[in-house]
């Protein structure tokens, strides 16, 4: 068993928390804690903010207001911090289930799109010329349709996108992220770093109105 201060709470904000409209934020879903275990399970339940209508649908919760919180329930409790200054709450609906019909619309508009796209890339850079170019310097003649060279070329296009997105429909074919799912990735932490900074400049201004008592608020 981990062996800790007794006196002290480390506490380990997670980046970001989803929650729904009316939900009550508390220390447990926002940080992860270490401290005797009677403690632990206690300050888990301590309530960090209550989603109010007004606040919108983000919500910073920062080291700041994480040691008032404790040290309102827990006098004298000394509180570390590991990792994350802060914590985005975000608060969103529950997700509907997609109708087929947009479905259907949506694969079809990318099935024809990225097919229109990749023939008209071939039609810029000439490629049915090259196909023919290299198929007479292999044989010797130049046919008008190089199929045993452009059957190979098409079926390797789509093996290279299945490769590239490391996905054949659900199933995953290695654990290394794809570059979509790293790009995605990395512009969801740069959104997140935007909002935050942005609520924390806000919170900021309005402090000298009397402050807020849950956090920045979106």
């Amino acid at each position: 068993m981990t062996t800790v201060r007794t006196n002290t709470l480390y506490v380990r904000l997670r980046k970001r928390l989803v929650i729904r409209p009316g939900d009550d934020v508390r220390l447990g879903d926002a940080a992860r804690l270490l401290a005797d275990e009677a403690r632990e399970r206690r300050l888990k339940e301590l309530v960090l903010y209550r989603h109010k209508p007004e606040d919108g649908d983000r919500v910073v919760i920062d080291m700041l207001h994480v040691i008032r919180a404790v040290s309102e329930t827990e006098p004298g409790l000394d509180v570390e911090f590991v990792g994350e200054p802060q914590t985005l709450v975000t608060v969103a609906a529950r997700p509907q289930k997609p109708l087929p019909g947009m479905l259907i619309v949506a694969w079809l508009l990318l099935f024809f799109g990225s097919g229109l796209a990749i023939m008209n890339f071939h039609a810029d850079v000439g490629m049915l010329e090259v196909h023919r170019r290299m198929t007479e310097l292999i044989t010797g003649t130049k046919p008008e349709r190089p199929l045993w060279f452009q059957i190979p070329y098409s079926i390797g296009v789509g093996l290279g996108m299945v490769l590239f997105f490391n996905r054949v429909i659900r199933r995953k074919l290695s654990e290394e992220p794809s570059p979509l799912e790293v790009e995605l990735y990395l512009y969801q932490e740069n959104v997140d770093a935007y909002v935050v900074a942005d609520e924390m400049r806000k919170l900021h201004r309005n402090q000298g109105g009397g402050g807020q008592g849950s956090g920045g608020r979106g």
